[in-house]
């Protein structure tokens, strides 16, 4: 099997242009000329981070409904935006939406920015009538209930191409989850609830395939480990990271580091061998592993896999779609909790960490790899790397199965500095504070039946989990600085009877 790839680089978004055979073969050459400019300058902004592929103007219904299918049909398609450049009759485009199955970007735009207002006859306005030909197009968009995103203004605004980037990024990560595979572990802690969930469902809906593996398979890959490697991988962590004096060769605790090597390693081919981006391991049950995977989990999900702890699959899920969405851009993703508060009046913050599996992508500095005890687990003291997440803004997303549906819940947030150094907590941790603030965050988040288990995001924000919700049709609360108690309340109350009625008897 190939290795896990995190990148952007394979995707593509087909550019769809509208029109119609009304207007004469040199209309339609003009109109072929000046879409495909149009998507070669939004395709050269460094805000869209997806390969842009222009097609043939579109001027029937057989041949939309075509092109709609040969979307469908590549892997390498994550979406498509479609522009009506002139007017192009929406009973044409019936068909051909009604067999799209990937993400649609509405474009509304036009060839020019401005007005040539003393050379405009009927011929200018019959080339340049997207302002009417995309109202004809969002009618029918709406008529049949298509989910989309709309973008308005010229390409050559950079506010507009960023939005675009900001939905092909949330594409990419629906292609993400759509074709993952997630290997569990051993089963989910037990007694907690918020841990369970439908996984034919979750297939159904975000099309991973979640199943689960025997702790000791991963033992056996593990034990397999070759010594040569285990080197290896010992002396890349010694040049990566501060490494702690009693870790290092010829320290007292050097042995700790050279298991937590074989785990990587044993856990690396494991998913490699099977394919999967994501996983999830439990204290609870280790086998025959001599330690809790820590540094091993931090590692790989800083290399792009999903990973929820005590078997939680969904977390898993959002940390992979995640790591998707933010490739290329500064910052990271990973599994986080909301462990313990500071209350002090006016100045709330929250400190999130694990046990151990936070990724290191959520800093810049070096972190220090350390051994210390865990007092869960019954096993060997476990490696792992330590270190605060950078300060600025992130996002928080939790998903949650609320029996008939999911339910995605965001909130925004600032990581912020420690008060002070936090000797005693060797894990990778995070202080933040959320919008608007902390008794409105938690009360909503806590009303929302929103899990403990989270992914942060500190590469991208709350608008391309907004776009990814779309795609998908999931449903998504989300609490920022707009946020108010009567407006989550409000939110909650119609989505339980919208989502119901969405999905039919």
């Amino acid at each position: 099997m190939p290795k896990l790839t995190t990148s952007l680089d394979g995707y593509e978004v087909w550019f769809l242009t509208g029109s119609q055979h009304l207007y004469g073969p040199e209309t339609l050459a003009q109109v072929a000329d000046q879409s495909r400019a149009i998507a070669d300058e939004l395709g050269a902004s460094p805000d869209v981070p997806v390969r842009i592929v222009w097609k043939p103007v579109l001027t029937d219904a057989d041949a939309i409904r075509r092109i709609m299918l040969e979307a469908n049909a590549d892997d390498r398609v994550i979406g498509v935006i479609a522009w009506m450049h002139t007017f192009s009759p929406a009973k044409m485009w019936i068909a051909g939406l009604d067999a799209l199955q990937k993400p649609l970007l509405h474009l509304h735009t036009q060839a020019n920015v401005e007005l040539p207002w003393a050379d405009i006859d009927f011929d200018f306005m019959n080339l340049n009538q997207a302002a009417h030909g995309d109202r004809e197009f969002g009618y029918i968009l709406t008529r049949l209930g298509v989910p989309r995103t709309t973008v308005a203004g010229h390409v050559s605004n950079p506010v507009v191409s960023a939005r675009v980037g900001t939905w092909m990024r949330a594409a990419a990560g629906r292609a993400a989850t759509r074709a993952l595979k997630l290997a569990r572990f051993g089963d989910n802690m037990r007694f907690v609830a918020v841990t369970e969930g439908d996984k034919t469902e979750a297939e159904h809906v975000f099309g991973v395939q979640v199943n689960t593996w025997g702790v000791n398979d991963l033992a056996d890959a593990v034990a397999a480990a070759p010594s040569d490697a285990v080197d290896a991988l010992v002396a890349e962590y010694e040049e990566l990271y501060d490494v702690a004096p009693e870790l290092r060769r010829g320290g007292d605790r050097h042995q700790s580091l050279r298991d937590g090597a074989a785990i990587e390693l044993g856990l690396r081919s494991f998913l490699e061998e099977g394919g999967f981006g994501a996983f999830t391991t439990s204290f609870e049950d280790l086998g025959a592993l001599k330690q809790l995977p820590g540094l091993a989990v931090q590692r790989l999900m800083a290399e792009g896999y999903g990973f929820g702890a005590e078997g939680d699959w969904k977390t898993a899920v959002l940390v992979r779609a995640a790591n998707v969405m933010g490739a290329g851009l500064p910052g990271g993703a990973s599994l986080m909790e909301d462990y313990t508060y500071d209350l002090t009046p006016g100045d709330e913050r929250i400190l999130g960490a694990h046990m151990l599996e936070v990724s290191p992508s959520l800093s810049s500095a070096t972190p220090t790899l350390e051994v210390h005890p865990l007092g869960i687990g019954g096993k060997d003291d476990p490696v792992r790397l330590v270190f605060t997440a950078d300060p600025g803004p992130a996002v928080v997303v939790a998903l949650s199965d609320v029996r008939d549906r999911f339910r995605l819940v965001a909130n925004v947030v600032e990581v912020v500095e420690p008060s002070a150094p936090l000797p005693k907590l060797p894990v990778g941790r995070a202080v933040w504070k959320p919008q608007p603030d902390f008794t409105t965050s938690a009360t909503a988040w806590l009303e929302a039946g929103a899990a403990h288990h989270t992914v942060m995001s500190t590469a991208v924000g709350v608008q391309v989990f907004e776009d990814f919700a779309r795609m998908l049709r999931t449903e998504l609360i989300v609490i920022d600085d707009t946020t108010t108690l009567r407006s989550v309340r409000r939110d909650l109350d119609a989505n339980a009877a919208y989502y119901r009625l969405a999905r039919g008897i």
